[in-house]
């Protein structure tokens, strides 16, 4: 910002109730950094008596005045220095909830889900004064004890409660960049480590399996056997419309997407027995009627009718097709490609399941 030379007078307003407010005049006024609107005034919330009736009224006319005078003199100080934070106190009393609500309605439906953890922990009310280090302390805490919203009966695990404050300190990140939060409380925040779990997966001859197997709901099956496919996430499968898809210059077709948890844009090929399961070409969206509801119940239930014993989730389709490209030869690289992950470590860990030395090495010791 460039520095203009600008007058701070102290001055005065009477108001109805025999009080005077005091309050600081900028001439010419100044830009608030934050809202791009010129500010001429500032009150300082600081009141005296219009008419002084003795001598400790007149003794805190006094003492107010020169507090008044004090915080004048620091605004000269910080216009000289071009230090515009005393313009942004105003944003302390926004509502955070309401941000957070927004933010959330923009991602997708675990941010719902923290929102509605955070909410509960605040008991509804909280504003970005309220947002500090301590309070983001207290909710990491929280959520490490906390009971599930739609299952009050069971707890959240470990890792969903890592998934969840990772969520939230991704909300406080956006925040500071928004310039909402005055510093990155993230430097000051111990994140929840993930617990190292089993990933399940379905086998090629698994999946072959369910896909025989009759599904109560068409589109479940042909959502559940296309992720398996093409290892799209649920979220991405529920937006997926046709105005997606295209022909390549070789004349296969390719989906273009960005990809709703990482915001990824991604062009994936996809194979002429991925795109029959989408159905006769449309407009709108491609799996029309497919829900989140139907990925629970519903999914275990077909599951279970396959004859398939594990513990099986939408999510697990996604791995499923990493192994099994993996396990066919695809190298890896290729594989994190269409997985849209950022780094290939990420992918590393479907590597490790299938990886044939490890069985090579295991098979070599025999009592026999």
């Amino acid at each position: 910002m460039t520095l203009t030379c600008t007058n701070v007078t102290l001055r005065q307003k009477t108001l109805r109730n025999d009080h005077i407010s005091l309050y600081l005049d900028y001439y010419p006024a100044i830009r608030n950094p934050y809202t791009m609107k010129m500010s001429r005034r500032e009150f300082l919330g600081i009141y005296i008596y219009a008419k002084p009736k003795n001598e400790q009224q007149r003794m805190f006319n006094q003492d107010m005045l020169n507090k008044a005078e004090a915080i004048r003199c620091i605004r000269v100080q910080s216009l000289i220095n071009e230090e515009f934070g005393f313009l942004d106190k105003n944003k302390q009393k926004v509502d955070f909830l309401a941000y957070f609500r927004t933010k959330a309605r923009e991602k997708y439906e675990k941010w719902n889900c923290v929102y509605n953890h955070f909410e509960k922990f605040v008991g509804g009310k909280c504003t970005f004064g309220d947002v500090t280090v301590e309070l983001c302390e207290k909710f990491r805490d929280y959520l490490l004890k906390c009971k599930q919203i739609n299952h009050p009966n069971a707890y959240i695990s470990r890792n969903s409660a890592a998934g969840y404050y990772s969520t939230f300190r991704a909300l406080l990140k956006i925040a500071y960049k928004e310039k909402m939060l005055r510093e990155n409380l993230n430097d000051f925040l111990e994140k929840i480590e993930w617990k190292e779990v089993k990933k399940e997966y379905l086998t090629l001859d698994e999946v072959k399996k369910l896909a025989a197997t009759p599904c109560k709901i068409p589109v479940l099956k042909q959502a559940s056997l296309f992720a398996c496919m093409t290892g799209l996430r649920i979220s991405d499968i529920l937006k997926l419309d046709w105005c997606d898809f295209e022909v390549g210059p070789d004349q296969g077709y390719y989906i273009r997407i960005c990809t709703e948890k990482t915001e990824t844009e991604a062009t994936l090929p996809i194979s002429q027995e991925a795109l029959e399961l989408c159905g006769e070409w449309g407009t709108g969206k491609v799996f029309k009627g497919l829900t989140r509801s139907m990925t629970h119940h519903p999914l275990k239930q077909w599951i279970a009718e396959a004859g398939i014993r594990k513990h099986i989730t939408f999510h697990c389709f996604r791995h499923s097709y990493a192994v099994i490209q993996i396990s066919l030869g695809t190298d890896i690289y290729t594989v994190s490609k269409m997985l849209t992950h950022k780094n290939v470590t990420t992918t590393q860990i479907y590597a490790d399941l299938v990886n044939s030395k490890k069985r090579e090495t295991a098979n070599k010791i025999s009592l026999k």
